[in-house]
């Protein structure tokens, strides 16, 4: 199989890794470019897999995953492109993956030996178990099949789609910054659940089996909704959120006065500013030229 370099041990490169390596990818077709000689350690002992230099790492990979912080893009894509260039002889065709915010795919084009293929993705935190979702946008020179064959990696750690390069910093907001959202949803439900009279450790486990529970159903009805239309009607997630509310939202009942409250406090407005805002700053630190 062939092997995929992650360059960047740290945050999202790391959960990548453990995500792969949950999803069954052999130990000996990934390799890891850290510089920290700390990290390098921590994760040559934690997951068993083999740590080394940029250059190493880069020159016999057929996918390099870029999983640095956008502040230190500009430092590192020289030195990626060097070892590319230098890559051996017998490399397959080397497929760039950037999951660095921000930073476009014609950054890295015009950095990289010329004509290489270039895929960015926006994967979310949730990859380390399985469960996340990647959003794909392809560069100039990546085809269908590299498309493909990239979309295979980060299936293996959680549901992928594909969407103009445009609309990422969209994506960085909603999913990439999505989890942080749902883990300050959990806090205030379990904070009310205290003030409610249940012990915390009785509130947080409700409050997680619910929101778990609660996104299978969604899941479950999207995909019936997908049998059902065929790949012609693609499943809306807003409407079938509707009405799954509305079955559990009697008249009258303590769940309609719960949400009454909820839409008084502008939960709905404080989402979409939120979302906005993630937005804004996504486009503010991006890279764009070389």
């Amino acid at each position: 199989m062939a092997r995929i370099a992650i360059v960047g041990g740290g945050g999202m490169g790391e959960a990548l890794l453990s995500g792969l390596l949950r999803a069954g990818r052999q130990v000996k077709d990934l390799v890891v470019a850290e510089k920290d000689p700390d990290r390098a350690k921590y994760l040559a002992e934690k997951h068993s897999v083999l740590v080394t230099s940029v250059a190493d790492a880069v020159g016999t990979a057929t996918y390099v995953i870029v999983a640095v912080k956008p502040f230190d893009v500009e430092g590192l894509v020289a030195e990626i492109a060097e070892a590319a260039a230098q890559a051996e002889s017998d490399t397959a065709e080397q497929v760039f993956v950037t999951i660095a915010a921000g930073v476009t795919t014609a950054f890295f084009e015009n950095k990289l030996p010329a004509g290489a293929p270039v895929i960015r993705v926006m994967p979310n935190a949730p990859v380390v178990v399985g469960g996340g979702v990647s959003a794909l946008a392809p560069g100039r020179f990546a085809t269908a099949q590299h498309l493909k064959e990239v979309s295979a990696i980060f299936d293996a750690v959680g549901g992928v789609l594909t969407v103009p390069e445009s609309q990422l910093d969209a994506v960085t907001a909603l999913s990439g910054s999505g989890p942080a959202y749902f883990f300050l949803m959990v806090e205030a439900m379990v904070d009310a659940g205290v003030n409610a009279g249940l012990s915390r450790s009785v509130a947080t486990e409700l409050v997680a089996q619910t929101m778990a529970g609660s996104a299978a159903m969604l899941l479950d009805r999207l995909d019936q909704t997908q049998a059902a239309g065929g790949t012609d009607a693609p499943p809306a997630m807003d409407t079938s959120a509707a009405a799954l509310r509305a079955t559990v939202t009697s008249p009258g009942g303590t769940t309609a006065a719960g949400l009454r409250e909820l839409e008084k406090g502008g939960l709905r407005a404080a989402v979409a500013n939120a979302v906005e805002a993630a937005k804004t700053r996504s486009e503010q630190l991006g890279i764009t030229s070389g």
